[in-house]
């Protein structure tokens, strides 16, 4: 998909074609966008191509006349709500003019930019548009660690009852999500600490403000997820213990169900056998004394079980 943008009175607009002042927004482009957008800005194709590569890493970059800049930003993976990876979007500075933003995945958090005033994209409201956008890269992370923290405590009342490894399986995709969280966040810091020595974009005094909320928000991101990923950590492996408590104490009221039950049925064995019974063989309420003789051997078996902490 093909988006154009140009600023008229300081609001962005949709435009047909391109020109010195636009933003180009690429999401998954086809090789005829892609091709559309070389001829129109004279960027190298390579540089382009290499922005669709989703292990490329978040960093930034000075080429012939463009600045690249990569960060990494969540999706849902798999469709799966509370499992996440990373994608990396791309910024272009293009010395003629241009900006272009690509990526594989549709960043719904750019909407903002078409919706409040923005002022020309040149100069310093590059630097501007660029330090918003880790901004709120770092408030989607923040944003999605919240849900995925309450989706854990959700989680804990389950796992406390719990005799299979469904709930495990699931803590398990989280932690690995908290690392791709963790890595990314970090290389998007390095990008971000590049961008602030001020050689690949100027540096406004107004902008400094700005950068430094940038790396706030960026570091306590990193600090939330580390934080999660520890408490899951311990979780998993103290809920693994629980299970296999909670499966073991299973296993051992069925075992003590077993012995109590077995009773009744060693009883009608001994007075099934071809022996004389005396008195007892004879008489009418034989019926009910044996079975009153089963009821009580089982109490008492199932009494003593109980004192054992084994029923």
């Amino acid at each position: 998909m093909l988006n154009i943008y140009e600023v008229v009175d300081k609001k962005l607009t949709s435009a047909n074609s391109i020109k010195k002042g636009s933003w180009i927004d690429l999401v998954n482009p086809t090789s005829e966008e892609l091709n559309f957008v070389i001829e129109n800005t004279k960027i190298a194709k390579e540089t382009l191509y290499k922005l669709l590569d989703e292990e490329e890493l978040p960093r930034v970059e000075k080429r012939k006349e463009e600045i690249v800049i990569i960060l990494d930003t969540p999706y849902v993976a798999d469709n799966n709500k509370h499992q996440y990876k990373t994608n990396p979007l791309g910024i272009i500075l293009s010395e003629k003019g241009y900006l272009i933003t690509l990526s594989l995945k549709e960043q719904h958090f750019l909407d903002y930019f078409k919706q409040t005033e923005i002022g020309e994209l040149n100069g310093k409201n590059k630097t501007h548009f660029i330090l918003k956008i880790f901004i709120m890269v770092a408030g989607i992370y923040q944003k999605e660690l919240k849900s995925i923290n309450e989706y854990i405590d959700g989680k804990e009342k389950i796992l406390s009852k719990s005799t299979n490894n469904k709930e495990l399986l699931h803590l398990m995709n989280i932690e690995k999500t908290l690392v791709y969280f963790i890595t990314s966040l970090k290389a998007n810091e390095i990008a971000l600490e590049k961008i602030s020595k001020g050689i690949f974009i100027p540096i406004e005094k107004e902008d400094e403000e700005l950068l430094e909320d940038a790396l706030i928000e960026n570091k306590q991101a990193i600090e939330m997820a580390t934080i999660y990923k520890e408490i899951l950590s311990s979780m998993t492996d103290t809920y693994a213990t629980i299970i296999s408590n909670n499966l073991n104490d299973v296993m051992k009221f069925l075992a003590g169900i077993t012995i109590v039950f077995s009773i009744p049925t060693m009883v009608a064995s001994f007075i099934g056998m071809n022996v004389p019974l005396g008195g007892i063989g004879t008489s009418p309420a034989s019926f009910i004394l044996i079975i009153l003789v089963s009821l009580l051997l089982s109490l008492l078996i199932a009494f003593i079980l109980k004192r054992k902490n084994m029923l």
